[in-house]
């Protein structure tokens, strides 16, 4: 079995594969899944735990059943430990997303190196999925926008604030607002605080995201568009330009990307 880690800065998504299950779907083969929270100061050994009970919920074993790791990470300092660990308990090679490793496609960056390695695996799997041209749009820490050409290149795209990260900082600086549920409300027009909070935050970022994604399509022509990431369950169904939701298209890029370093 294939365990892939895409480590965010917020959240930290694993994902259990059969190594030999027919790729068709982002979810093809995908045994069981988990999202926890990304400890910055979790160690090696509790990495290990940490996978370990997560194994056990599902019947299985790190050591023994686990055939093969692939991981990507945007926050070093954790990537450093998880290293750490596969040091320690595992006894093959993990396949890390980093300048060196195989992805199978061209990056048009300046400097391909920038390239969050949670893009490229989200871009490999959009373009394995949809072809091209496609925009992925990764609701995180951060709103990632990731363009794929027809010729299955990583153009480039956009980085945005994430919808929490813009409301911890709102709720930060404004004494009488408060946390609210993050869900559509009953309107746009917000009858109250929480519902106007609901609103600037779900139709908001929905409006960043159409237009965004009609700029792009300025340059682009006709493109296919997939969300994915944590809240993209709450903005797709009011983005207009949003087509398609994949929850697990990280992991399926990681999937691929291991594929094409056996």
């Amino acid at each position: 079995m294939l365990l892939t880690i895409d480590v965010g800065n917020t959240q930290t998504v694993l994902g259990l594969y059969e190594v030999d299950a027919a790729v068709s779907a982002a979810d093809a083969g995908l045994i069981d899944h988990w999202r926890v929270r990304t400890d910055h100061d979790r160690t090696s050994d509790e990495h290990a735990v940490l996978i370990r009970n997560l194994l056990r919920q599902s019947g299985r074993d790190l050591e023994g059943m686990v055939t093969g790791l692939a991981m990507c990470s945007g926050v070093p300092r954790v990537l450093a430990n998880l290293r750490e660990m596969v040091d320690r308990y595992i006894d093959f090679e993990p396949v890390i997303i980093e300048p060196g490793v195989k992805i199978g496609m061209s990056i048009l960056y300046d400097d391909p190196r920038e390239v969050g390695a949670d893009r490229i695996a989200n871009a490999v799997g959009a373009y394995d999925l949809y072809g091209g041209p496609t925009v992925v749009v990764d609701f995180g820490t951060g709103n990632n926008f990731d363009v794929i050409s027809a010729d299955g290149e990583f153009m480039g795209g956009a980085i945005a604030p994430g919808v929490e990260i813009s409301l911890d900082a709102l709720f930060g600086r404004a004494a009488a607002l408060r946390a609210v549920e993050l869900v559509e409300p009953r309107s746009v027009i917000g009858k109250s605080t929480v519902e106007s909070l609901q609103s600037g935050a779900v139709f908001g970022f929905a409006a960043q995201i159409d237009g965004m994604v009609d700029r792009f399509r300025d340059e682009l022509g006709n493109c296919t568009v997939v969300a994915t990431g944590g809240l993209a369950h709450v903005i797709a169904p009011v983005a207009s330009t949003i087509e398609h939701v994949e929850p697990f298209l990280t992991l399926h890029g990681l999937r691929l990307v291991y594929e094409r370093n056996q």
